[in-house]
């Protein structure tokens, strides 16, 4: 639109460059007087047309310039909004990075412990074995001792028995 008025501006200013060049042409051959009043009607209207676009053009220039002003400040606007979500965003990430660093070292821990439990209890079940065999061990041991107990009482019996016959015949 802006340019559109410029160039109507331009055009009308043309045509009463031409008008005037017309009529003063016009007034050296001895322009009649009607004609001389009907060409200055004519000039005034031009004027008045080439003012009216003039006051046209300095509307839209400073509407344009408005418009141009607001879109400035709303891209502005925009643009701090955008550095701050992204100094946020950073901020978020670098807190994120610290957190998995912190987990990867605390994992890196565990992960040092669990290798260190399961050799406790490679050790533990390798004396666990060792204990098995020996309560095997102590198990038959206790069995065969319980056997020759069983075998020691039979004989104690017996031998009770047999005291308990020969007492009796001694004393007689």
């Amino acid at each position: 639109q802006l340019l559109e008025a410029k160039a109507s501006l331009s055009l009308a200013q043309s045509r009463h460059a031409l008008q005037l060049q017309q009529a003063k042409a016009q007034m050296d051959n001895m322009v009649p007087k009607k004609q001389f009043k009907q060409l200055q009607t004519s000039l005034r209207e031009e004027q008045g047309k080439a003012r009216q676009l003039q006051e046209n053009f300095h509307r839209q220039t400073e509407q344009t310039r408005r418009q141009l002003v607001r879109t400035q400040e709303e891209h502005e606007r925009l643009l701090q909004a955008a550095v701050e979500q992204a100094e946020g965003l950073e901020h978020g990430l670098r807190s994120a990075e610290a957190v998995l660093a912190e987990r990867a070292a605390q994992l890196k821990d565990a992960q040092a412990q669990i290798s260190r439990n399961k050799l406790l209890i490679e050790g533990l079940r390798e004396e666990n074995r060792g204990f098995a065999m020996a309560l095997q061990a102590a198990e038959l041991k206790q069995k065969s001792t319980e056997e020759r107990n069983q075998l020691l009482e039979e004989q104690a019996s017996a031998l009770k028995q047999l005291i308990g016959r020969i007492t009796p015949a001694s004393l007689s």
